[in-house]
């Protein structure tokens, strides 16, 4: 599938700290009221098999798509090395607002799912909750700079971390990534696990049970954070991470397709 589309450019940032994010944006001129706004894994971008499918998926029904690549990641600038969670949740931030007046639908793989849990607890602390529609998340990798990251180093990893600032963490899917200690330090101040998440929002989590990333169980410890009314969480026997499998992909467009006609219906 290949993504022909230009990219537009946001700066977003202090002047001290400006990034320049890429960012797609399609259909502005559509009727519906919605958008559907894709947010990335670590180390992913908007030209992943999914976020292309969920282009296509936006495309078909007429519905604006907004996708865009974290600083340090894709067509943005900036560097992984400097990077953070407060970063990237700014960045999310401020790319939401090109959608206008819609409302988004959100769709989170992996730390896009903390970045859209993130985005949804700073709207609605702000009492603009109501700009969400709801949110489906892929595995989604919430605080996983402590539980996911830091709460798996050896005391060998934890002092080359406090030596050098940075660990290589072998990758399944390529080369070895950086984890800095400031991802990991600044992460702290982000962390939803340490009191329950108030989010008046529908939500849908597909969860895969062989996810060697993101364990299962972490996603049943999200239900528990959740208050609000509207959950679903579908356990996928023998799913990956990425999730990336014809029958994954058609999973996805079920699922964000069911939601928006609930959405839709209650509109």
């Amino acid at each position: 599938m290949m993504d022909d589309q230009e990219p537009q450019f946001l700066v977003v940032g202090s002047p001290a700290k400006p990034r320049r994010i890429a960012y797609r944006l399609t259909d502005q001129e559509g009727s519906t009221d919605l958008a559907l706004v894709w947010l990335s894994g670590f180390l992913s971008d908007m030209g992943s098999t999914k976020a292309l499918v969920m282009s296509a998926f936006a495309r078909e029904r007429g519905m604006p798509m907004l996708r865009f690549d974290y600083s340090g990641h894709g067509l943005s600038s900036g560097s992984l090395l400097e990077a953070s969670i407060g970063d990237w949740l700014e960045e999310a931030a401020a790319v939401l607002d090109c959608v206008g007046s819609r409302r988004a639908l959100i769709v989170g793989s992996s730390l896009g799912g903390w970045i859209a849990l993130l985005l949804a607890r700073h709207l609605a602390r702000t009492g603009a909750i109501e700009r969400l529609a709801g949110l489906v998340l892929i595995a989604p990798a919430w605080d996983m700079t402590e539980r996911l990251m830091a709460h798996r180093m050896t005391p060998e990893i934890k002092a080359i971390l406090d030596r050098d600032g940075v660990h290589y963490e072998p990758s399944l899917y390529g080369d070895p990534y950086p984890i800095t200690k400031h991802l990991i330090e600044e992460g702290r101040n982000h962390l939803i696990g340490v009191d329950t998440l108030h989010l008046d929002l529908p939500m849908r989590i597909l969860q895969g049970m062989s996810d060697p990333d993101v364990p299962w169980g972490h996603a049943l410890d999200l239900v528990d954070l959740l208050r609000c009314g509207d959950v679903e969480l579908t356990l996928i026997k023998g799913g990956d991470h990425r999730q990336s499998r014809p029958e994954d992909l058609r999973r996805l467009e079920s699922t964000v397709a069911a939601l928006l006609a609930e959405v839709q219906q209650v509109r």
